[in-house]
């Protein structure tokens, strides 16, 4: 038996993803733009050769869609695999829209990777850890990264690439948890209805491609006002998506409207404070390090879990003989 432990962090998008051209492929209808967390991470070992394949998540036995999600990435880097068995924890809530699907992939990709000595580079990593969740492609990197449409049918040219490491600028992201419940609708399958009843998905796919332009800019420049503008922007422009297709996707519930007022109010007394959300209730706030404290000070009194998080770097494997 062969093994590897491989270590990711997830990541928040800054610029949002949010459709598909092709549901099979996983390839997005709109580039995105995200930064990597740190302290949040997914743990996964690979164990190869084990006498049947087996799946546990958190400590429990995985099944139906999930277990298949992970199963079927690992067919797809091997055919020939033996049975294996993955195991897989994370530190923070899952299925909350908190990205726990970004780490997991990323991890679960270079895990079975190193297992299998097979010495992928970071970009074909990428693009096999986007067929098991879309914005796990971004968390191949630290600091922050751009996610390409690509135009290959194959989607052989739709990945991830790093545009500022994590030492670039000294940034925070204060992350509000309203709740660390499962969501009602999952990303896929909102994502799905958006684009086939929401009259608004045409004018939020046709602008996303200038506005990550200038978010990747505003990161270069180390603008806060200018990316946080572009990260809300493309926000409220998902999230009205949402609430126009039919049935309607509401993920907010009153700690998180109660969070977003504190942002604001922060903004009204000078603190360059800027939300973002994505298919959750959870909120996120870009602020200056400096700032961090006084931010999470003003989202604590809505939210019964506040945490202030770096800039992630990038995910860490470990072969084990």
């Amino acid at each position: 038996m062969t093994a590897a432990t491989a270590r990711a962090h997830p990541n928040i998008a800054l610029v949002k993803y949010w459709g598909k051209r092709d549901l099979r492929l996983n390839l997005p209808a709109v580039p995105s733009l995200s930064v990597t967390l740190d302290r949040f991470e997914t743990v996964t070992t690979v164990i190869r050769g084990t006498g049947q394949d087996r799946v546990v998540i958190d400590d429990a036995e995985a099944v139906g869609r999930a277990r298949t999600r992970v199963l079927r990435i690992l067919d797809l880097m091997d055919p020939a695999r033996p049975p294996c068995h993955v195991i897989s924890r994370n530190n923070f809530p899952a299925a909350a829209g908190l990205a726990s699907s970004s780490s997991a992939f990323a991890a679960l990709v270079l895990a079975a990777d190193v297992a299998a000595d097979q010495c992928r580079s970071p970009e074909q990593l990428s693009v096999l850890a986007r067929r098991g969740s879309g914005s796990a492609c971004r968390s191949l990197w630290g600091g922050f990264v751009e996610w390409s449409v690509g135009r290959l049918r194959d989607g052989s040219d739709s990945h991830g690439h790093p545009i500022a490491d994590p030492g670039h600028w000294d940034l925070r992201i204060v992350v509000a948890v309203v709740s660390d419940a499962r969501k009602p609708v999952g990303s896929t399958e909102g994502m799905i209805r958006t684009q086939e009843t929401s009259p608004l998905f045409p004018a939020f796919v046709d602008q996303a491609p200038a506005r990550v332009a200038r978010a990747r800019q505003a990161i270069l420049d180390r603008d806060l006002a200018a990316l946080g503008e572009e990260m809300e922007r493309s926000t409220w422009e998902m999230h009205a998506t949402m609430l126009t297709a039919w049935p309607t996707i509401r993920y907010q519930q009153p700690g998180t409207l109660a969070c977003l007022d504190a942002v604001v109010a922060l903004r009204g007394r000078g603190i360059s404070a800027w939300a973002t959300m994505d298919a959750g209730p959870n909120v996120k706030v870009l602020c200056a390090a400096a700032d961090a404290d006084e931010v999470a000070a003003a989202l604590r009194p809505h939210a019964p879990r506040v945490e202030v998080l770096g800039i992630g770097r990038d995910p860490t494997v470990e072969l084990h003989r």
